[in-house]
This record gives structure tokens, C-alpha cells and sequence, in this order.
């Protein structure tokens, strides 16, 4: 991964003065499916932060144990501390 693109990427985003323009923004970067993948993703962290068992958020989410397990990981790891 390229640090130089990533930090304009996070630049850029927190340079959104408002929701529209943010929203706007993530419309413009991503595509339909990127948005819901990520959206999902992250209630992923969320429901996992509030200890909810990873099958009941697979079932809940309409998803596969293993995208949850993979959030797990992540939590784990500190990926989702500010969340």
C-alpha cells in the first residue's frame, strides 16, 4: 500500500466540512458494493464491541461467520479501538 495515497485518502476525507460533502465524497470514491461492504464491515466492529456473539451477527447481517471472524481479528488486533 502506497502511505503517501493512503494519507491524502485521510486528508481528504477529514477535509469534509459537512455529512453531504462526506457522503458525496464516499459516492464519488466507491462503488454501491464497496459502500455496503464497508458499511458493513464496520456494524461488524460495532456488534462485536457490544459483545454480541459472532453467529448471532452473521445472522443478523445476512452474512458468513467468516466475515465476522475476520472482524474479530481485527478487533483484536486494535483495528477498531475508536469505534
Amino acid at each position: 500500500m502506497n502511505n503517501n495515497l493512503f494519507n491524502n485518502l485521510i486528508a481528504t476525507v477529514r477535509s469534509q466540512n459537512d455529512d453531504k460533502a462526506l457522503k458525496d465524497l464516499l459516492k464519488g470514491l466507491l462503488t454501491p458494493q464497496e459502500i455496503e461492504t464497508f458499511s458493513t464491515r464496520l456494524e461488524i466492529a460495532k456488534l462485536l464491541k457490544q459483545k454480541m456473539p459472532q453467529r448471532e451477527i452473521a445472522k443478523k447481517l445476512g452474512i458468513g461467520i467468516a466475515t465476522v471472524t475476520r472482524g474479530s481479528r481485527e478487533l483484536q488486533s486494535g483495528s477498531f479501538k475508536n469505534i
